[in-house]
């Protein structure tokens, strides 16, 4: 029989709070963490609003002898490296990453696994624009004469604002970039922007030696990662994981694809607090945060041995699939959530549960149209007429769309819900699709016994989880 696999350490990180207590006590109240974007000038951009992490340093949160790494920490990087010092101590994890003088840790380094979900880190504008700026032909010279025609090797036009700040223009030039640009990246710079390094620093600051892996498959990341944390312990190839994702998609580059891709609210600006709309008929598009979450998986028989305490869930079931849209070359999901629905029942069928086991969902719950009507449908097929009776969480309109870290704060939702048997605010939606009960403003007082995490993405990557409330 596999291991039973419990949740004992959450880590979440928005733009609500640091760790477990401050955004727990946010979303319980409903509070809001979507403003205008500060991170970069948002003028001109469809959104203009966004849930940002302020005032925040990745060096608060590693030991002092790992400060000079910080260096080539993306922001991604940076954010999930904090939030699994906030998760290994929730747990009460003794780590080389959490020890103090003369304690030992919790468990042997080769026990310990990391499981980290990622997204597409983009690359700083700025570090960039500098390097690009010293890659370039004069115009006009490129071709010898008093014409702006480019060389062959010269690809595009160059502005920059060097020497004074009076715009230079040029045509960018690959020789140039070869010889002279890219010597003005730092040697490591490309370290900063790899998706494994969330997980690579995470196991280097906290020394888990076991199994580590790296999931990029876009809002469905930290799911999946969640999943494959189960898988590893279950079969007992590691004691403990670090899992979970983190993701900041604020800023210019990462920003625009989201633009392009149509997938943002451009007509809320001015009300930011109602902007996104899950479930709801007015829903316009998602809103991004930043942020995300780490979960700390353990095996009951070692947690046990440890003496900690249950933990906040028990993991008891897990399932993936992919929808496939030929209409929109999978830009949307299928319309009929076939997809969503597959891997719904296989994460049922794992945890012995049925539609009418279930007290509590938190799905995907974007507010894009497409998704929203998508999920709707998958769970009117399994829940029948009783899903408007089922409690339906959506904690993005707290914290927006954190990308490849949104499920795992979701889960550290459904798992605070289960443990505290208590249901969070459900805001803006006051015109509920087809089959799904209307929100609620205050926290309330529920019996929950088995919560249903579930999400997908741009691409048609899903993943479901089942929870189970840890009696006494």
């Amino acid at each position: 029989m596999p291991r039973r696999v419990m949740i004992t350490g959450l880590g979440p990180l928005t733009g609500l709070g640091r760790g477990r207590q401050e955004n727990w006590t946010a979303v319980r109240e409903g509070r809001c963490a979507i403003e205008r974007i500060v991170a970069f000038d948002p003028a001109g951009m469809p959104c203009q609003i966004a849930a940002e992490v302020r005032d925040f340093s990745v060096r608060d949160f590693v030991p002092k002898s790992y400060r000079k790494a910080t260096k080539v920490m993306a922001r991604d990087i940076e954010l999930a490296v904090a939030a699994a010092d906030l998760a290994a101590r929730d747990a009460g994890l003794v780590t080389s990453g959490t020890a103090q003088e003369g304690q030992a840790n919790s468990y042997p380094s080769p026990r310990m696994g990391a499981q980290i979900g990622a997204g597409l880190i983009a690359a700083d504008i700025n570090e960039l624009t500098d390097a690009l700026a010293t890659a370039k032909c004069e115009a006009g010279a490129a071709s010898g004469g008093g014409t702006q025609q480019a060389a062959p090797c010269c690809v595009a036009p160059v502005e920059s604002t060097s020497g004074g700040g009076g715009a230079s223009g040029g045509v960018f030039d690959i020789h140039k970039w070869g010889q002279t640009g890219m010597e003005q990246l730092t040697p490591l710079w490309l370290l900063k922007y790899l998706p494994n390094m969330l997980a690579c620093h995470v196991t280097i600051i906290h020394d888990a030696q076991g199994p580590s892996n790296t999931i990029t498959c876009g809002d469905s990341s930290a799911a999946l990662s969640i999943g494959e944390s189960l898988r590893v312990i279950q079969r007992g190839s590691a004691d403990v994981c670090f899992c979970g994702g983190a993701e900041s998609r604020l800023n210019p580059m990462a920003f625009i694809r989201q633009v392009l891709a149509g997938r943002l609210n451009a007509k809320d600006n001015a009300q930011p607090g109602q902007s996104v709309r899950p479930f709801c008929q007015s829903a316009s598009g998602t809103v991004l945060g930043e942020g995300g979450a780490i979960v700390i998986l353990e095996s009951q028989e070692t947690l046990a041995a440890r003496g900690h305490g249950p933990g906040y869930a028990e993991v008891v079931g897990f399932g993936a699939s992919q929808s496939v849209d030929f209409a929109s070359r999978n830009r949307n999901p299928d319309p009929q959530g076939k997809g969503l629905a597959l891997a719904i029942q296989k994460a049922m069928r794992e945890a012995g549960v049925s539609a009418a086991d279930i007290d509590l969902i938190v799905p995907y719950g974007s507010a894009i149209p497409e998704y929203d009507r998508a999920e709707a449908a998958a769970l009117r097929a399994i829940f029948g007429p009783r899903l408007s009776q089922v409690a339906i969480v959506t904690p993005k309109t707290c914290w927006g769309n954190c990308g490849a870290g949104g499920a795992a704060l979701d889960v550290c939702v459904a798992a605070l819900a289960l443990k505290e048997q208590v249901l969070p605010a459900v805001l803006n939606r006051a015109q509920p699709l087809e089959g799904i009960g209307s929100g609620w403003r205050q926290a309330k007082p529920a019996a929950l016994r088995h919560a249903l995490v579930f999400t997908t993405g741009l691409g048609g990557q899903n993943a479901a989880l089942v929870l189970r409330r840890v009696e006494g």
